[in-house]
């Protein structure tokens, strides 16, 4: 299976980005996820494969989450603890 996603970052929060299908664009993201979200900023399209390698998600709980949802979700990543000493 692959899919052409579009990828959406956040402009209220550094490091959360949106995945969505190219063909459906944001019609499926429900209003108030994409209220927190803010205005989405088009990071990227690319052909998603459950072989790709992507920094932050695997590709195969993307691709089952924009089936299943319509999008996939990647929050920002927890800070360190040792990061903050």
């Amino acid at each position: 299976m692959k899919v052409i996603v579009s990828i959406y970052r956040s402009p209220k929060k550094e490091g959360m980005y949106l995945y969505v299908e190219k063909s459906e664009g944001l019609e499926r993201v429900p209003e108030p996820l994409l209220k927190q979200f803010g205005a989405p900023e088009l990071a990227m399209t690319l052909v998603l494969t459950p072989e790709r390698k992507l920094a932050r998600a695997e590709a195969p709980k993307v691709l089952e989450s924009i089936a299943d949802q319509g999008f996939y979700l990647q929050m920002p990543p927890v800070p360190d603890a040792s990061a903050r000493s």
